[in-house]
């Protein structure tokens, strides 16, 4: 824990915790010296890195490799292949994994990125070849546009990931995010059938669900292969998830592979019975995988919300404060609550200020979106904004 985290929940719960250092994450979580260190402090085998910080992180997993720790996730060199989004799209490609129309090649120069943008055709758009979260990315709805737009996203994605490497893709205006859960052990790998994710904000997801509504079987069984092939062609090892872009005739392209869990992986365990954290324990521990693929079966329809604090009406920016009152949804049969506050607690600027998930389970679609409104409903925040109301909605 860090300094801003001395008094926090997960803190609490643990049976031995460990200071790591100052609140701001690079000067603690992201410091992957003094998380081996705990490690060896406490005499732990292996190392989880969560969702975020050091998940993606393939120094990290040398780095625990070397220290004798396993690490919870994938080969560090599955985490190098799939970092760079246009080294990805070049091993998808070899792969024969549909790819969306564009240039993801070395020549950054800003003549030819604006040939390739118009052979491409408008709109486009502009991506940071190392980045995420939205950060050096742009949308161009016409040539004369272009070139400004691209400096843009080459200055944040410099500032946000100190590489303005970006490529351009044509831009999908009614895409649907569909993501296919995927994991694999040292024989086998195999697909946990998908989620969408379509509903965001600043390119942030906010609702998750499983299955994708409207998915036929064909089609997912398209995507979970697509998916798996995709895994199968970095040596994938673990959880993880490919992304796609699914275009309102049925057309679907990957986007990018998350190389660890996602914060969304409990939609999937609620529609498979399954649960993906221990079935990572178990891999990493060398054992293998507890179902193939033709035992997997759906089992109703799951929902998940992330419960922010933050301000919808001022553009989501985050809303900091003490939580002097908060009243979380009771987990039940059909309810789910992931959350790291409590009543009491602060949240500060330091990390993402997400107060808890909010996963319901139901028969239908329909009935857990109705089960689920009742239950935003009925949620109380006090001391920060949140978009509570607009999960209700």
């Amino acid at each position: 824990y860090s300094d801003a985290d001395r008094n926090a929940r997960h803190v609490a719960m643990a049976d031995e915790a460990v200071h790591i250092g100052p609140s701001a994450a690079r000067e603690s979580y992201l410091v992957a010296d003094r998380i081996i260190d705990a490690a060896r402090r406490t005499g732990a085998q292996a190392i989880h890195p969560g969702y975020g910080f050091l998940s993606e992180n393939a120094g990290f997993a040398d780095a625990c490799a070397a220290a004798g720790n396993v690490f919870i996730g994938p080969p560090a060199d599955s985490i190098r292949a799939m970092g760079s989004k246009s080294e990805a799209k070049k091993i998808m490609e070899k792969a024969k994994v549909p790819l969306v129309p564009g240039y993801h090649g070395d020549d950054q120069s800003p003549e030819l990125l604006a040939a390739e943008a118009a052979k491409i055709g408008f709109p486009v758009l502009i991506k940071a070849a190392a980045g995420g979260g939205g950060k050096g990315m742009r949308v161009v709805e016409s040539a004369e546009k272009f070139a400004d737009a691209l400096a843009g996203a080459k200055r944040e994605a410099k500032a946000s990931f100190a590489d303005d490497h970006v490529l351009v893709e044509k831009y999908l205006t009614r895409p649907r995010h569909i993501e296919i859960q995927v994991f694999a052990d040292a024989s086998d790998c195999l697909y946990l059938f998908e989620r969408d994710c379509s509903l965001q904000r600043r390119h942030q997801k906010v609702i998750e669900e499983a299955p994708a509504p409207g998915m036929d079987p064909a089609r997912r069984k398209a995507m979970g292969e697509a998916a798996v092939a995709a895994a199968k062609a970095i040596g994938y090892r673990g959880a993880g998830t490919v992304e796609f872009i699914a275009d309102q005739d049925g057309t679907f392209f990957f986007m990018e592979m998350n190389t660890r869990l996602q914060v969304e992986h409990p939609v999937t365990e609620a529609i498979t019975g399954q649960d993906l954290v221990e079935w990572q324990l178990v891999v990493a521990a060398g054992g293998k995988m507890p179902l193939t693929q033709n035992e997997l079966r759906i089992d109703g329809h799951a929902v998940e919300v992330r419960l922010y604090a933050e301000d919808p009406a001022r553009n989501f920016l985050p809303s900091t404060g003490t939580l002097v009152h908060l009243k979380l949804p009771d987990e039940g049969a059909h309810v789910r609550v992931d959350t790291g506050v409590r009543q009491g607690d602060t949240v500060t600027p330091f990390y993402d200020p997400m107060i808890a998930k909010v996963i319901v389970h139901d028969r239908d679609r329909a009935s857990a979106m109705r089960r689920m409104a009742v239950l935003m409903g009925e949620t109380e925040v006090v001391g920060v904004t949140t978009n509570a109301g607009l999960l209700k909605g």
